[in-house]
């Protein structure tokens, strides 16, 4: 698979997301957001987590940002104070824009353990304040290239001349990768790009081919240039994720599930939360079935 690259990106930074507990129970292996690496403009987060039940992600908020679902294995509800409700399986995909405010649950529905990624994406101060939006694709729909030894699911942006219809607010590319044994990737990235790969299963080695293999669960910064080239030298299959994002260079003030701009606007987000007001009004009466009965 050959995109003819010019000036392949180097790994500038890598390290192993190490297992921690999130929402009611959930174990996540956090790559970025946690001290490590707070922010790689324009992603906040990058979680990849396994949920049995009871445990979960019961009712809360976001505000100002994008959060994408992508599970691998089992699934999961989501419901929100819009009234929509829905199951993620393996292999489909929800991207929600959660904009100026909604406040859902995500829950385990299958028997055993859950796994999926989810990614969180900044939204531009322009759009922070946007309507809720969700996306959404089954696994079916999501289109898959084979070539060359080298599978690729085109969740959003573009490969090999297949290109996603989810529609990114900003600007990002999201490529699910299956590399035989044997096989050589390349793949243009914008030059003007964040990008990184975060590796699901086997060992791979990227950027230069005398570098070191890196394993599973390890989270790749790539540097500058104008793609990523991969090489699967092992004797198991190679999985990994290639995500980039056109860089919004704004200031980010989070807390918890609320991003913005400033601290006044943050303060105004709690207000807003607290109140039921300016986006938030729904929540004052809604519960998720989830949580209905249930004392946590």
């Amino acid at each position: 698979m050959q995109e003819n690259l010019q000036e392949p990106r180097l790994v500038s930074r890598k390290f192993l997301a190490k297992p921690q507990r999130e929402g009611v129970g959930a174990l996540v292996r956090r790559s970025i957001g946690r001290f490590e690496l707070k922010y790689f403009d324009p992603f906040l987060v990058l979680d990849e987590f396994s949920v049995a039940a009871p445990a979960g992600f019961p009712d809360h908020p976001h505000r100002g940002f994008e959060t994408v679902t992508y599970m691998l294995q089992g699934a999961v509800t989501h419901e929100d104070f819009e009234g929509h409700k829905g199951t993620i399986e393996a292999g489909d995909l929800q991207w929600m824009t959660a904009g100026r405010g909604i406040v859902h649950s995500e829950m385990p529905v299958a028997q055993g353990i859950q796994k999926g990624l989810q990614l969180w994406i900044n939204l531009a101060s322009q759009h922070k304040m946007v309507e809720p939006r969700y996306q959404e694709m089954l696994s079916k729909d999501i289109v898959e290239v084979i070539k060359d030894g080298i599978m690729v699911r085109v969740i959003a942006g573009e490969a090999l001349g297949i290109k996603s219809p989810i529609y990114t607010k900003t600007p990002t590319m999201y490529l699910d990768f299956t590399l035989k044994p044997g096989s050589h990737l390349q793949q243009l990235v914008p030059k003007s790009w964040n990008a990184f790969v975060y590796i699901l299963e086997g060992e791979g080695i990227f950027g230069n081919k005398k570098s070191q293999p890196t394993t599973s669960h390890h989270i790749l910064l790539l540097g500058s240039g104008d793609g990523l080239e991969a090489w699967n030298k092992s004797s198991k299959v190679l999985r990994f994720i290639l995500v980039g994002g056109e860089p919004l260079n704004e200031p980010v003030v989070q807390l918890g599930p609320f991003v913005m701009n400033t601290q006044e606007e943050i303060d105004q987000t709690i207000d807003d939360f607290e109140n039921y007001t300016n986006g938030f009004e729904k929540a004052r009466h809604w519960k998720s079935d989830s949580v209905v009965g249930l004392d946590f």
